[in-house]
C-alpha cells in the first residue's frame, strides 16, 4: 500500500471512528439531534442530506470516471470521502431513531435493512479500497459492493414510499 492510500485509510477510519463515538453519545443520550430545525427535526435533515447526496453523487460521480479517466483519482476521492461523511449523517439519524423512548419508538422495518445495506457497503467499500484482505479476489469485494449499492437504491425508494404512508 502506497503512502497515499495509507493516508487515505487513516482518514476513512478516523471518520468511521467519529461516526461510531457520535452514534454512542446518541445512544447514551450524551447528545440529543432530534430537536426541531423547521420544519423537520435535525436527524431527519441529516439522514435526507446523506441519502440524496449518495443516490445523486454515486452515478455522477461513476459516470464522470468513466468519461474523464484522468480525473480518477480526485474523483475517488470524493467517492470515498463524501460518501462517508454522508454514512456518519445517516448514522446520527439511525443512533437518533433506535434511541427513542418506547412509547414513541418507530416502525424499523426498512430502515433498519437499508442500515444494514449501507453498512454493507462501507465495509466492501473499505475492503475494495484498500484491499485489507489481500487473499480475498477483488472481484468479490466488487460484487458485493455493487448488490449492495442496488439494494439501497431499491430498499430507499419503498423506506421513502413507506414513510410517506403510500405502501
Amino acid at each position: 500500500m502506497g503512502k497515499t492510500k495509507d493516508k487515505d485509510l487513516w482518514i476513512a477510519t478516523a471518520i468511521l471512528v467519529i461516526t461510531i463515538a457520535a452514534m454512542l453519545a446518541i445512544i447514551l443520550n450524551f447528545v440529543g439531534i432530534g430537536f426541531f430545525v423547521e420544519p423537520f427535526r435535525l436527524n431527519h435533515w441529516f439522514v435526507w442530506i446523506g441519502t440524496i447526496y449518495i443516490a445523486f453523487a454515486v452515478p455522477i460521480i461513476a459516470r464522470i470516471k468513466k468519461r474523464r479517466p484522468q480525473q480518477y483519482g480526485l474523483l475517488d476521492k470524493t467517492h470515498i470521502f463524501g460518501n462517508l461523511l454522508a454514512f456518519m449523517l445517516i448514522s446520527l439519524h439511525f443512533a437518533s431513531q433506535i434511541s427513542r423512548p418506547a412509547e414513541a419508538y418507530p416502525d424499523l422495518g426498512t430502515g433498519l435493512v437499508l442500515y444494514a445495506a449501507m453498512v454493507l457497503l462501507v465495509g466492501t467499500g473499505i475492503l475494495e479500497k484498500f484491499r485489507l484482505t489481500p487473499s480475498v479476489k477483488l472481484g468479490s469485494y466488487r460484487f458485493l459492493h455493487i448488490g449492495a449499492a442496488i439494494a439501497f437504491y431499491l430498499i430507499i425508494i419503498v423506506h421513502i414510499l413507506h414513510g410517506l404512508a403510500i405502501i
